[in-house]
């Protein structure tokens, strides 16, 4: 009997060390997994609505945390985006404003480096860092992840790429590792080679923090997908949305193969991994919904983004935050999980968002939230309900109030000329304190062609006698 009680007290403390086990890495800094896409629209994915493009995995992450339900960046398009992300300031304050020009020669072309990016914070914390995918922050080799803070990067430059991993022009980009130039040949298909770079970083990490950015240029074109994700939407009949719904299922499953590696490492648990798209989703493919506009505008569709956060250590899981937000927050926030302290003299725009997620938290914190596209022509701010933009698809400058108006449709300046007011001196102050674009890109001469494109559409449609007058 003794023989027998001691074996089963041995074995009740042997569970107990197993059941205990996850638990012994949540007193060291976190890991932290950045997962940004690249265009895709605010409803493809399962937490925010989506039911023809299927995220499984995706959706499981988002359960595990906090949807952030007004969500937005700080561009409506790729690099600028990028830029507010790598240093949580609004990246007007230096001047990257358009998406950067490809020029490896050029030092001036990319987000300057006297700003300081995440990563940098991170390693001297004692963070190993990691970049995977899209960079899109400056050609020149001093501007490459691997000289701004990442200790390993493995992707391309910026911009459009081949996803067989081929530059479509040979003078161009090429998919590298940090200085070395890969060849096509070792490469399959780039979401999962992205997805098995990052794979094979967690492996070898060792006992050290570390901070990932795993920047996937799917879903933006070209559209190249395998048979294996095209099956996943062969019921999708519209063969764009279906390829780009292909392409998402690339990421849905890296992501699943990413959650699924850390919780066999024991490391899930103290892992905050934050998933959100770089601005609105494109306008061929993507759905947006319930939102106006696509990438490229200042309505909700161009900057309200899918966004979600999920640290089971210490964040509440299947909740939704409803107070707006912005991606300059994910670095205070990182720099808080990480036990970094932030100083006056980092100048973030950001703010840390774990003390408002908690459990227990109830408290509302409104802010004030600004965008400016190509040096004001076109320009939005939004404090509580109320959001002003002027747009210049519109040529005009236009308020809604999306409590009422989600969808921005009703102008209400005229019924609130005192918020107008309010909100243009707002924007103009902060407007001040901005640096001109330090270059330019076509999408301001691509927004005009779009409205006339639409306005004689939308005219070509009218009988005769219907026609406006004025036109």
């Amino acid at each position: 009997m003794k023989l027998q009680a001691l074996f089963l007290c041995a074995l009740f403390v042997s569970s107990c060390t197993q059941q205990s086990a996850p638990k012994k890495h949540i007193n060291k800094p976190p890991n932290i997994i950045i997962v940004l896409t690249d265009d895709q629209g605010f409803k493809d994915v399962g937490f925010n609505g989506s039911q023809d493009i299927l995220t499984p995995n995706i959706d499981k992450l988002a359960k595990q945390g906090i949807v952030f339900s007004n969500g937005y960046v700080s561009h409506p398009y790729c690099s600028p985006s990028r830029a507010g992300i790598m240093t949580g300031r609004y990246q007007q304050r230096f001047g990257h404003e358009h998406n950067v020009p490809f020029d490896p020669e050029d030092a001036s072309m990319g987000t300057p480096a006297t700003e300081i990016f995440l990563p940098q914070k991170m390693k001297a914390a004692g963070y190993n860092t990691y970049a995977i995918g899209k960079w899109h922050l400056g050609n020149h080799p001093s501007l490459l992840p691997h000289n701004r803070g990442f200790d390993k990067w493995f992707g391309f430059s910026g911009g459009n790429m081949n996803y067989w991993g081929f530059s479509q022009n040979e003078n161009r980009m090429h998919i590298q590792r940090n200085d070395i130039k890969i060849s096509s040949n070792e490469l399959t298909y780039l979401t999962d080679d992205f997805t098995r770079e990052a794979l094979s970083n967690i492996k070898d990490n060792g006992d050290k923090p570390f901070f990932m950015f795993l920047s996937y240029n799917a879903p933006h074109s070209p559209d190249h997908a395998t048979l294996e994700y095209l099956n996943k939407t062969a019921h999708i009949e519209y063969g764009k949305r279906s390829v780009y719904g292909a392409m998402i299922a690339g990421i849905d499953k890296g992501v699943g193969q990413l959650v699924d590696l850390l919780t066999d490492m024991n490391i899930r648990d103290n892992t905050m991994i934050v998933f959100l798209s770089d601005n609105g989703g494109r306008l061929d493919a993507a759905n947006n919904g319930p939102y106006r506009g696509h990438k490229g505008m200042l309505f909700e569709g161009g900057i309200r983004v899918p966004f979600a956060i999920s640290w089971p250590a210490k964040l509440p899981k299947g909740k939704t935050y409803n107070e707006p937000m912005i991606s300059l927050d994910l670095f205070a926030t990182c720099m808080a999980a990480a036990g970094i302290e932030v100083h006056e003299t980092d100048k973030l725009d950001g703010i840390n968002l774990i003390p408002l997620l908690s459990e227990d938290n109830t408290q509302k914190r409104e802010r004030t939230l600004y965008w400016r596209v190509a040096n004001g022509e076109e320009y939005a701010i939004r404090k509580g309900n109320f959001k002003l933009i002027k747009s210049a698809y519109k040529n005009k400058t236009m308020l809604f109030d999306l409590e009422q108006d989600r969808q921005e449709i009703k102008d209400v300046s005229y019924d609130h000329p005192e918020v107008v007011t309010q909100l243009l001196t707002l924007h103009q102050s902060w407007n001040a304190e901005l640096a001109v674009p330090r270059w330019t890109d076509p999408h301001m001469d691509n927004v005009k062609k779009e409205e006339a494109n639409t306005r004689a559409y939308r005219k070509k449609s009218l009988s005769k006698k219907e026609q406006p007058q004025y036109e």
